[in-house]
């Protein structure tokens, strides 16, 4: 090849090689421009995530736009501000929140929401639940929330409490009758009681009782009434009586316990006793002596009789009765059966006047022994016992001579 030939493919080689730099260098100038004119014509919006903000540099055209371009699902629940079909525009502030899942819990029902709401009372308002001060609520109105917060709400009814005597309506929420008293701040005493079961369940409209017991100690000093001992007495007439000695009460100590319930006594319980004096019994004789009286057979019963005794004589008025009259047992005060024995001679006297168990004369009766007495037969009477109705009313009523003879 010749010298020339060389030179030109040479000059050729080179020629081409400035002209591919010269092109690269053409692109490269062009995508530069073209990359400073894409980034140069950007809009650049704040934009705040979950309460973080960045800066944005974007060519989206809507607020939609550039939550896709930044990979964010946007849900109907979700807080965006402004709106997804706002303009982009330079320096535009945009916001959005994610809607958490809250979990709403009343009275053991449940239900959940999406919201963007920050507080539990802003959770509650969107859910559209209204809150009591007596309702149980956890957590607190002012308490913030996050994703999967659980609120629980436990409605109030009314209870009737009956304290001892005070009665009153209050509020509560589902819970145990031990938990209700202490939501009442009522106290305990050691004796008193509730008339449920401390872990029954308190539901609505309740009698809750709480009975108020104490016990207290009462002590009571009492006479002791004295034991009456009776002895048989041979000297002195059958149905009489004479007190020997005189009984005098003692004294005793009795400890009761009392218990009350809201302050009306239920039990008196005594616990002890403590004599202080013992009594001292008394003592009757009791006449066992009975006082029989015998027919004088043969005695002449005339007023002229030649035979007549002597004694404390005077006059007396006489009347006559029977063993069967009315009121009439047929015993007399000392004793005698007057029906066993209708032939005795006995009369009935006043024992101020005759000593009963005397023996006696009575003009026209004879001899006879004083054994009876009779409501009627008062002072200077007496009474004639007679075995028939027939003698009796025959005999009326007389003023004889009578004598006591012992």
């Amino acid at each position: 090849m010749s010298n020339n030939s060389m030179k030109n493919l040479f000059t050729n080689t080179l020629r081409n090689k400035q002209l591919g730099i010269a092109a690269i260098a053409v692109i490269l100038f062009v995508s530069v421009i073209s990359a400073v004119l894409f980034v140069g014509t950007k809009q650049t919006v704040a934009l705040t995530v979950n309460g973080k903000q960045q800066e944005v540099h974007t060519h989206a055209d809507t607020v939609g736009d550039l939550l896709n371009e930044q990979n964010i699902q946007v849900s109907t629940a979700d807080l965006v501000s402004p709106s997804l079909n706002t303009k982009i525009e330079e320096g535009l502030s945009i916001k959005w929140e994610q809607a958490k899942k809250i979990t709403i819990t009343v009275d053991g029902k449940k239900q959940t929401i999406q919201t963007t709401a920050d507080k539990v009372s802003e959770v509650l308002a969107e859910a559209k639940i209204e809150v009591s001060e007596q309702d149980k609520l956890t957590p607190g109105l002012d308490a913030k929330v996050g994703p999967d917060t659980n609120i629980a709400i436990e409605k109030a009814f009314q209870v009737t409490l009956v304290d001892g005597v005070n009665e009153m309506k209050v509020w509560s929420t589902s819970t145990t009758v031990a938990d209700f008293l202490k939501q009442q701040e009522i106290q305990m005493n050691e004796f008193d009681r509730v008339e449920q079961r401390m872990d029954e369940l308190v539901i609505p409209n309740d009698v809750i009782q709480v009975v108020r017991v104490e016990k207290v100690t009462d002590v009571v000093e009492a006479a002791t009434n004295f034991a009456v001992e009776t002895r048989k007495d041979k000297n002195l007439l059958k149905g009489k009586e004479k007190v020997v000695q005189e009984g005098k009460k003692g004294s005793i100590k009795r400890t009761y316990e009392i218990i009350t319930e809201n302050g009306k006594p239920v039990a008196r319980i005594l616990k002890g006793e403590e004599v202080i004096s013992e009594p001292a019994k008394k003592v009757v004789a009791v006449g066992t002596k009975i006082v029989t009286a015998s027919v004088s057979r043969g005695t002449n019963t005339s007023s002229n009789s030649s035979s007549e005794p002597g004694g404390k004589e005077f006059y007396v008025s006489a009347t006559a009765y029977t063993a069967y009259c009315n009121g009439c047992s047929g015993i007399t005060a000392t004793g005698i059966d007057l029906r066993s024995n209708p032939h005795l001679k006995v009369i009935a006297v006043d024992p101020r006047v005759i000593p009963l168990g005397s023996k006696v004369w009575v003009e026209g009766y004879g001899y006879a022994v004083a054994g009876d007495t009779g409501g009627a037969i008062k002072g200077m009477k007496i009474d004639l016992f007679m075995p028939t109705t027939d003698q009796a009313f025959g005999f009326g009523r007389k003023q004889v001579r009578i004598k006591v003879l012992d």
